[in-house]
């Protein structure tokens, strides 16, 4: 560990009070001198340990979830020992890094004090095991109720403890094996997996199980799950009002509104009519972009139905890419840049690219003699698919120019609750505060290639294996082909329901719009893609490019290891194979090396309208398109050809 990053962590377990247990209505602290407490306490600051319990009234056969993180990555094992003293259950599975977890489940338990036991291995003296009490009814005690002055109550405050837990949830919430790329319809069908969320009726309402609709866009994705969580949690949330940048500005916030200050709904038609004629707004520009809304539902009675309206339409309305690309120096946003080590870029990391998608990180991989490091992160697309990939330049691209506002990792500002009510901590307060401390603007400094460079180094720090590196960039383009088979193909089922031809927008709406455009065409995704394919075609050159990254083999010259990995990769291109449903429903299969051949046509195979078998680049006349039956206008095709520049140079325009 360096000296700087050391410095950081130290800061970072600097307040006692607030890396000790999270959930003080959960688990209940024993019976004991004043001298034991402080121990406890010291220990908890030592390791920066949070517990989180759940429900939050554990009662009498009901699931009892635990979860016990660390800051440091100590070794141990979790156990869960049932009020007769018995061990009930045990996991020496640590997961994470940082923060590093255990969790356990106990699927019916008794009634009485339990203890969640961390056991450090080969430790001794008073801190070589850290335990927490949580007490189980032998009722269901009432859950939390409703209140008027709020969405939901706030019971209590953003700490380190919980941005832990807050990485553990989300972390698990999207695990699964590094080789696969799962992916889901909804956000809600991973939150009523009872398997993966921890928070699963947490509340004791069975808030989890009424059918809520939980479909967020790349943007809004964010957004949703800190909200999710701090509802469960009893946290403070809120949102800024921005603009989406244009004219060569960038997005900036005019407005923040939270739980307890609540937005106001839409004005009525005829309002905004006179406000778009003249007004406030029309001395000082546009106003926030917000989506025209003639009439909404009303907010349903009760704490669960309006959590639900909240988050599916108050901030689903309020929000969009330009929340996440903000200037790296503006603190009037819900986001600030955090620097770019291992440290700091935990689950529930936000990534925001220069064009307007959104990731957040989900896992961490460490790097080993075997294999290189990664990171994954999930985001959601216009349809509500939710999916997981890897950081790679594919899907997280980089860029610097003011206009775009300024792209990278980010995390949430910490909502506090200062004397006029709930308020986002300022970039100072950030840097100084003894538990985050990780305000940063390097990442506004770095150019495009530095930035690269610098996640390789990150997620890498020991020089890596080329073939490996090229496999792995491979398998990355793999995925990203096959995500857009999901894409193309609800866009088929979309034609083959009936669904009616689409306008096509005008100029850079193309990559920003609504309706059944944002929905199935894919000018974004293609775009990456074509970024992608650029990746994997040049990854040689980019070895040879800086030779000290990688561990070339003895005796080979940079030129030698050049010429085996063109030989490798294209082997691969021609052996990796997928296959999308043509218009017919019969299924076309593909090789890496056809999407490759295909980049041209690739350039134009965005739009809905067009049939699949053009979408994937088919040529004219040959078997593979003979099954296609619909093609886009003409005036739209004449659009695409202006467009196409775009697609070529793999830029995306600037708004106007």
């Amino acid at each position: 560990m360096t000296r700087e990053a050391r410095v950081w962590a130290a800061r970072r377990y600097a307040a006692v009070a607030t890396a000790v247990l999270l959930v003080a209505a959960v688990s209940r602290a024993p019976v004991a001198t004043a001298e034991t407490k402080d121990q406890s306490a010291s220990c908890e600051d030592a390791f920066g340990v949070s517990v989180l319990a759940s429900p939050i009234g554990p009662w009498k056969g009901t699931p009892l979830r635990v979860v016990f993180t660390t800051e440091k990555p100590v070794e141990g094992e979790l156990s869960l020992v049932a009020p007769d003293g018995s061990v009930a259950v045990t996991s020496a599975a640590r997961h994470g890094g940082p923060p590093y977890f255990w969790s356990a489940e106990i699927a019916a338990p008794a009634a009485g004090k339990w203890s969640a036991k961390l056991a450090r291995a080969g430790a001794a003296g008073e801190c070589s095991t850290l335990t927490h009490e949580i007490a189980v009814a032998r009722k269901k005690p009432p859950g939390p109720a409703g209140s008027s002055k709020s969405i939901w109550p706030v019971r209590g405050a953003w700490s380190l403890a919980n941005e832990n837990l807050y990485s553990a949830w989300i972390e698990m919430l999207f695990d699964a094996p590094l080789e696969e790329a799962p992916s889901w319809p909804a956000l809600h069908d991973v939150l009523r997996d009872r398997s993966r969320n921890i928070l699963f009726n947490h509340l004791g309402l069975r808030e989890d199980e009424k059918g809520l609709i939980i479909r967020p866009d790349c943007a809004d994705l964010p957004y949703t799950l800190r909200a999710y969580f701090a509802f469960k949690m009893g946290l403070p949330f809120g949102y800024g009002k921005c603009t989406r940048g244009g004219g060569g500005k960038p997005p900036r916030c005019t407005q923040w509104w939270d739980i307890e200050n609540q937005e106001p709904p839409p004005a009525p038609p005829a309002e905004q009519q006179v406000a778009a004629e003249g007004g406030l707004f029309s001395l000082f520009g546009a106003p926030p972009a917000s989506p025209s809304v003639a009439r909404l539902p009303q907010k349903p009675k009760g704490l669960v139905p309006g959590f639900g309206y909240y988050i599916r339409t108050t901030v689903a309305n309020g929000v969009h890419s330009g929340n996440g690309r903000t200037m790296a120096a503006d603190e009037n946003t819900d986001y600030y840049p955090v620097p770019l080590k291992a440290e700091t870029l935990r689950p529930g990391t936000v990534y925001a690219d220069p064009y307007g998608h959104i990731l957040v990180l989900a896992k961490r991989v460490a790097q080993t003699d075997g294999a290189a490091g990664v990171l994954l992160a999930v985001d959601g697309q216009p349809d509500g698919t939710i999916a997981r990939k890897r950081f790679w330049r594919g899907n997280f691209l980089f860029a610097q120019a003011p206009a775009l506002g300024s792209p990278g990792f980010k995390r949430f500002r910490p909502v506090v609750r200062g004397k006029g009510g709930l308020r986002r901590l300022a970039n100072a307060e950030i840097g100084k505060h003894a538990e985050y401390g990780d305000f940063s603007l390097d990442q506004a400094e770095l150019a495009i290639e530095d930035f690269y460079d610098r996640m390789d180094e990150v997620m890498s720090p020991s020089p890596l294996d080329p073939e490996r590196e090229l496999t792995e960039a491979l398998t990355a383009l793999e995925e990203q082909v096959k995500a857009r088979v999901t894409s193309v193909e609800n866009g088929r089922k979309y034609q083959a329901g009936g669904g009616a031809e689409v306008a096509m927008p005008d100029g850079a709406s193309i990559f920003e719009t609504t309706g059944a455009w944002e929905d199935f065409a894919t000018p974004s995704r293609d775009l990456r893609l074509l970024i992608a394919i650029d990746v994997v075609r040049t990854f040689p050159d980019r070895v040879a490019r800086r030779p000290e990254r990688y561990a070339m083999p003895q005796g080979k010259s940079a030129a030698d290891v050049k010429a085996g990995l063109e030989s490798r990769l294209a082997s691969e291109l021609a052996t990796r194979k997928f296959a999308y449903t043509r218009s017919d429903g019969s299924e076309w299969s593909l090789t890496l090396e056809d999407v490759l051949e295909r980049i041209g046509a690739l350039e134009m195979a965005y739009n809905l309208n067009d049939c699949v078998e053009l979408r994937w680049g088919a040529p004219e006349g040959s078997e593979e398109a003979a099954t296609c039956k619909r093609r886009a206008p003409d005036a739209q095709r004449v659009k695409m050809s202006e467009y196409r520049a775009w697609f070529n140079e793999r830029r995306r325009p600037p708004r106007g």
